[in-house]
């Protein structure tokens, strides 16, 4: 689904590629990444459902960060297949990829901003690498656009990273993984830094931007609240593999020591409580209405 205003994009972009209308625009199949002699992961597998917010958390050195990194082609895994829209990425040619790659979007953890570039510059940057061939105009428009999408005002395009809090820095790295209308979005950590009501509000729109665009998304966490407040699904990371994936519910069925030591402890206490709190305001506004 594009967004409302797609016709800025329909005008930078031309027809824009058919969307993925398969179940799981990411599978991944006995997937192995090493360092040195030590595996980070072994024979891992898979799926993301299209539409959904998956979370991938899992303890400190479980490679959460490397497994983003593999499917979006930073890391060369020692064996495997990632399969993306459909297309096998590890065989494929660097030159075959790039009809991949312009369909995700990413968000680093810290945001990655340049420190050179206003804000509407490092927006632009995905657009002037894939699509040299618009108009400084345009790329303003659709910068511009991009800033406000993500609930920064208009003229947070002119400012540079430095003038930024945190939560506008998140903003604005959101706004650049958003420049090319992806169907993908990899988050990596993006409320680490963020106090509870900021980390709140970045959900909020994840999830409103999720709905509104028909993205699905890769998010990588460590924050109870991001998974209880919107995440559909969520992977866990142990033992060099994903030894689970389900609802938080279903996952609170598995015995594993570590899903349930992080999901029964005192802080998934408090998130639970925290997220049923929410859903009790919700339906008493809704009865109110």
């Amino acid at each position: 689904m594009r967004d409302s205003h797609s016709d800025v994009e329909d005008a930078a972009y031309g027809d824009a590629p058919e969307q993925f209308e398969g179940e799981f625009p990411i599978r991944i199949k006995g997937l192995t990444n090493s360092f040195g002699d030590f595996n980070v992961h072994e024979d891992l597998d898979l799926d993301v459902k299209r539409g959904e917010i998956l979370g991938v958390v899992g303890g400190s050195g479980t490679g959460k960060s490397v497994l983003m990194r593999s499917i979006i082609g930073l890391q060369i895994p020692q064996d495997g297949m990632i399969e993306v829209f459909g297309r096998n990425i590890t065989e494929a040619e660097p030159d075959e990829v790039i009809g991949v790659r312009n369909r995700w979007g990413v968000l680093f953890q810290g945001g990655a901003l340049f420190s050179t570039l206003s804000v509407g510059e490092n927006v632009q940057v995905p657009l002037k690498q894939f699509y040299p061939e618009l108009s400084q105009e345009l790329l303003d428009e659709i910068a511009r656009y991009k800033v406000v999408l993500t609930g920064l005002p208009e003229e947070a395009a002119s400012k540079f990273p430095s003038e930024l809090s945190g939560g506008m820095k998140k903003r604005a790295g959101l706004a650049r993984a958003l420049a090319l209308d992806p169907e993908l979005l990899f988050l990596d950590e993006p409320t680490a830094g963020l106090d509870p009501i900021g980390g709140a509000k970045f959900d909020e729109l994840t999830r409103e931007l999720t709905d509104t665009l028909g993205l699905t998304v890769f998010l990588i966490t460590h924050d109870l609240d991001t998974l209880y407040a919107i995440c559909d699904r969520v992977a866990v990371l142990a033992d060099k593999k994903v030894i689970a994936v389900g609802t938080i519910p279903e996952l609170l069925e598995n015995d594993h020591p570590w899903i349930q030591e992080y999901f029964n402890g005192p802080r998934a206490r408090a998130a639970t409580a925290t997220h049923e709190r929410g859903k009790a305001l919700d339906k008493l506004g809704s009865e109110k209405a």
